[in-house]
């Protein structure tokens, strides 16, 4: 018989895991590293387009990763 929740499959939220919000950010804020590193790339191959669109990209998620990372310390 089908689970008649409207939810479906999605699993109960039970109480935050710090440590796992830790480690979500940590991995938001390596990505935004890379990108913000690897975008030095595209302006030398004349690319400026791509390559702003990169560190704008960069900027938003080391944003992001710094508030998942103060709010993971809140806990």
């Amino acid at each position: 018989m089908p689970d008649p929740s409207p939810t479906g499959n999605v699993p109960p939220s039970g109480p935050r895991d710090p440590r796992r919000e830790r480690l979500v950010a940590l991995l938001v804020l390596g990505v935004a590293v890379v990108l913000l590193v690897s975008s030095v790339t595209w302006f030398g191959t004349g690319q400026q387009g791509v390559g702003i669109g990169q560190l704008a990209l960069a900027v938003v998620l080391a944003l992001v990763g710094a508030l998942l990372l103060r709010r993971s310390g809140r806990g």
